[in-house]
């Protein structure tokens, strides 16, 4: 009996799935313009993770008593 490979992702697309979106974005976009949309998908995420530290740290600044975790609650320390 064979066993499961250990980096097994349900519902993930695998070989010949990835090869058909690559086509599709190929077909659809060009061949030129696709390394352009990945640098610009690229920098906004970018963008996208200074601002969220920089909210993070304003909020620090406002309640320095505050730890906020990774799933964004806050747990307040008395």
């Amino acid at each position: 009996m064979t066993s499961i490979a250990p980096l097994f992702i349900p519902m993930a697309p695998g070989g010949p799935e990835l090869l058909l979106i690559v086509g599709i974005a190929v077909l659809l976009f060009g061949a030129q313009k696709i390394p352009k949309l990945a640098r610009s998908i690229g920098e906004s995420a970018g963008e996208f993770k200074k601002g969220q530290a920089q909210v993070e740290r304003e909020l620090e600044e406002i309640n320095p008593n505050a730890d906020v975790s990774a799933d964004g609650e806050a747990d307040l320390e008395s």
